[in-house]
């Protein structure tokens, strides 16, 4: 009996896309990459390659194995003479895996083969084709195990071409998708930043975009005030719903105020809406204090705008 979530046709395409990765990574082969080890080792090999050494618990942690199965096929690559055991330094009752000189010299064979296959694998697509695979990839590895995180969870950087179109984009469809806000909202966001691209004074005004895994995940502007001298905008912030919880949010409105201190800003003002709970308190955290209060009707709904105050 299959739930909703898991419909039959569903089921068939996941199924389907294990036959086809299997048959194109050469996965159903009893060697893999035409060297004399079976996924397993290999897997295996891998893992006690990198980093600090594991004990044998960690690695079937690590790769779901069990305890039975790893301590044979263990034995049989320390009897190749590939991998030992030897005492940790602080509790010599526990045994670390390592590679011998033999073992670092079949894993050093496996990770060449397997960069030649895939490096080859990509040399057949286009270069958007290949972004695309990467992309759709990363993708599978975050929704199926989210709670892998990258060693580099995220970089903050200027934009490049293409990014300030994305901003206006993801405004416009995460408002809608979260607030309701109708397509008024995304053009006074295309407007704001359309006036940031014609105006930028480049030693005064600075927009940075959040990038994790290669995808832009977050973005925030600061920009002079029009009428009041000293005193900056804090514009735009926004985090995707996949990099919230990662502190990206607050990162932004940190580089807004060491930027706004270095341009010689003695205030940082922002305008936002009370609905707008997270991003609140990101504000409120940082030490910004409201200011004013306003109920409207915009973007198609009745709120409560407020501006929120940081002095430097």
């Amino acid at each position: 009996m299959f739930s909703s979530a898991s419909t039959p046709a569903r089921v068939d395409a996941v199924r389907r896309f294990n036959r086809f990765y299997t048959r194109q990574m050469g996965l159903l082969h009893d060697r893999l990459l035409r060297l004399p080890f079976t996924l397993t080792e290999a897997r295996v090999l891998y893992e006690v390659a990198i980093g600090e050494p594991l004990t044998a618990t960690r690695v079937g942690e690590t790769l779901g194995l069990d305890a039975g199965y790893l301590s044979r096929l263990l034995r049989g690559l320390e009897a190749r003479g590939l991998v030992e055991r030897r005492p940790a330094e602080r509790d010599a009752r526990r045994l670390m895996l390592t590679l011998t000189p033999a073992g670092r010299d079949a894993f050093a064979a496996l990770d060449d083969a397997s960069r030649r296959d895939v490096g080859a694998l990509l040399e057949r697509l286009g270069e958007p084709a290949r972004e695309q695979l990467v992309r759709a990839m990363t993708a599978i590895e975050r929704l199926l195990d989210p709670a892998a995180e990258p060693r580099v969870p995220y970089l903050i950087r200027p934009p490049r071409s293409g990014d300030l179109g994305w901003v206006v984009q993801r405004h416009g469809a995460l408002y809608a998708q979260e607030y309701g806000w109708d397509e008024r909202f995304e053009g006074l966001v295309a407007g704001i930043v359309a006036q940031y691209v014609e105006h930028l004074d480049a030693a005064r005004e600075r927009c940075w975009i959040a990038e994790r895994e290669e995808e832009n995940v977050g973005c925030i502007f600061l920009v002079r005030h029009p009428e009041r001298a000293g005193v900056a905008r804090l514009r735009l912030l926004l985090v995707e719903p996949s990099a919230r919880g990662l502190g990206i949010g607050r990162r932004l409105v940190q580089e807004c105020t060491r930027f706004a201190r270095q341009a010689g800003y003695h205030t940082i003002t922002l305008w936002t809406n009370s609905v707008l709970h997270a991003a609140r308190a990101i504000y409120q955290a940082e030490g910004y204090q409201l200011v004013e209060e306003t109920p409207h009707h915009s973007f198609g709904r009745d709120l409560v705008g407020q501006t929120w105050e940081l002095a430097l």
